[in-house]
């Protein structure tokens, strides 16, 4: 009876190690991408449960005929998929402001407040590196300046150094 008792505990305990997953406490890294034209971004991850964790993104924006900076903040729930590869959903929101080069040689700023979903992908290597790629709709709400009261569907490549 013994034995099949301490037989139960160890497969159970291999079972619950086995599908534990694991998010680092902190990542920080480059989120390269958008829909509107090259942008990088300042990207920084704070765990705060075993599988929520929360995403602090800072970005800088150009395009042919605008600059402008974004400040995103997002809530994260990640689940296994295979091994190291994870995905995840969040939703968040954020400010941003936009300078705008008009045609006739004018220019206007934007400052706006957005809306975002996210899901994606990642993967988690055995050294201390995340790379992921993940897909953010945003809808933004300010002036007409820059016309950001429409939906924008932001694609981006990332790559973390946990810690």
């Amino acid at each position: 009876m013994k034995k099949l008792f301490l037989l139960s505990v160890a497969i159970l305990g291999f079972a619950f190690t086995s599908n534990a997953q694991s998010i680092s406490e902190n990542a920080i890294g480059l989120r390269l991408g958008d829909s509107d034209g090259f942008g990088a971004e300042v990207s920084y991850q704070r765990a705060i449960g075993d599988i929520n964790r929360l995403e602090f993104d800072l970005g800088w924006r150009d395009g042919s005929n605008f600059s402008g900076f974004k400040l995103a903040g997002l809530y994260q729930w990640v689940f296994p998929l295979d091994g190291s590869f994870h995905w995840y959903v969040g939703a968040g929101g954020g400010i941003g402001s936009f300078k705008n080069d008009l045609p006739n040689g004018r220019t206007a700023t934007d400052t706006f407040f957005f809306a975002a979903g996210d899901i994606g992908i990642e993967y988690n290597f055995e050294i201390p590196l995340l790379i992921s790629l993940d897909f953010r709709p945003e809808i933004g709400f300010g002036d007409d300046v820059y016309d950001n009261d429409d939906l924008d569907f932001d694609i981006a490549l990332s790559v973390r150094y946990q810690f």
